[in-house]
């Protein structure tokens, strides 16, 4: 294993408004043919010969010993930090040294690290889900009788504590659809730490013969052929309910397209009468074996585009003008999700108008595309490619199983031999 060359180093090039110079950790490796250096600053500020009587000086004296004590345990510190690394990185060092001793331990800590790094991507939902689990597990830890507590070590949560989790949630009239949601990102910040190497794999309290996190109940989300008509035929009440009609119908027609990826779509993913994109979703999870999902466009999709679709045809402009350039994902986050209340909103009028569930949102379309899809002879599979589904588990929850027309033409010819 490469070892970096580590040293207290006084960076000279330009001095402070203090005229001060900054003292820093100089860190290099070198694997015979490159050479790479960062330097990574301690929070000092020295003069050249103070540097020079402290740091460099063989027998200091007094005040100048203890500088040169202090700036020797900083660099024993970095030089201990590269040692215990299995693999040495740059990143890993800076996070090792500058973080708490305890914060490898502690599950809030790789929360907080981990929603950075998500808002840097622009995954402001992804932040939210992260940050509302946090949240819960803190007030759950302080409604102990720990009140103000800001840390949660991972050798405290146990399975007797994430059952006991799972108790204080349906106590406050939570389901265990909620707790799912809350405990599935624990989940992921524990397989993180342990990743790492911050954790050992021992702690791990997810699994068989372990906590189970509770599945969120499978309700029926998809409309059959009959429904569908009803939907798409019944007599508009107002300009609204037709645009949140048009657009969910989009979805439905789309491989159940969902909103976030509508409003990503640009002229460029229109190629040779199909949709090539990527999930906004899942495109950081699948780079290893990502591939686009491919929708064959038929007449409606097409005269939504024409209906609703930006002017500028150039390939980098948005198809539908939910987004625009230059905005923050904040901004786009925003948007995306008032866009698809407004499409819920209508949607759910308009079905109660047609004599249809008013429970009806835009994650329907998703769901009958694939129920109505499979139906109509589709493979699970090409469901799976189409939904962009890593797992064919995860697609089998979207499918709504069989019309009740269906099971009676089965059961009729069950004794035809």
């Amino acid at each position: 294993m490469i070892k970096p060359h580590i040293s207290v180093y006084l960076d000279t090039r330009r001095a402070k408004a203090n005229n001060l110079y900054p003292v820093k950790l100089r860190v290099y490796v070198s694997n015979g043919k490159q050479r790479t250096q960062k330097l990574f600053p301690l929070g000092m500020d020295l003069t050249i010969e103070a540097f020079e009587r402290s740091y460099n000086a063989v027998k200091p004296r007094n005040e100048d010993k203890e500088l040169k004590l202090k700036l020797l345990a900083k660099e024993q510190r970095a030089v201990e930090v590269a040692d215990g690394l299995s693999v040495f990185t740059f990143e890993k060092f800076e996070r090792e040294l500058f973080r708490e001793k305890q914060s490898a331990n502690d599950a809030a800590y790789h929360y907080k690290e981990y929603i950075k790094d998500l808002q840097k991507k622009g995954k402001i939902a992804t932040v939210s889900n992260y940050d509302l689990s946090l949240k819960s597990l803190l007030e759950f830890v302080n409604s102990k009788g720990k009140g103000g507590a800001t840390s949660i070590f991972f050798d405290s949560i146990t399975v007797d504590f994430l059952h006991g989790y799972e108790r204080w949630m349906l106590s406050k009239e939570k389901s265990r659809t909620t707790v799912g949601i809350y405990l599935r990102p624990l989940r992921a910040i524990f397989n993180n730490a342990i990743e790492a190497g911050d954790i050992h794999k021992d702690l791990y309290p997810f699994g068989k013969r372990k906590y189970q996190i509770p599945a969120g109940r499978n309700v029926k989300k998809a409309f059959g052929k009959e429904q569908l008509g009803m939907l798409f035929r019944f007599d508009v009440l107002i300009p609204e309910q037709i645009k949140a009609r048009d657009f969910w119908f989009f979805s439905y027609t789309c491989s159940g397209i969902n909103i976030k990826d509508i409003a990503n779509l640009k002229y460029s993913n229109l190629q040779n009468d199909s949709l090539v994109f990527s999930r906004a979703k899942t495109i950081d999870t699948t780079k290893a074996n990502h591939k686009s999902i491919v929708v064959a466009l038929s007449e409606f999709p097409i005269s939504v585009i024409d209906k609703y679709g930006n002017p500028d045809k150039s390939p980098s402009n948005y198809i539908f003008p939910i987004l625009a350039k230059g905005m923050s994902p904040e901004e786009q986050d925003r948007c995306v999700k008032k866009f698809t209340r407004f499409i819920n909103q209508h949607i759910k009028n308009l079905a109660k108008a047609a004599g249809l569930t008013g429970d009806i949102s835009t994650y329907w379309a998703r769901h009958s595309f694939a129920t109505n899809a499979i139906r109509n002879g589709a493979s699970m599979e090409m469901i799976q490619e189409s939904l962009g589904h890593n797992d064919l588990k995860t697609t089998l929850n979207y499918w709504g199983g069989f019309e009740d027309a269906v099971k009676r033409e089965i059961a009729d010819k069950l004794m035809e031999f």
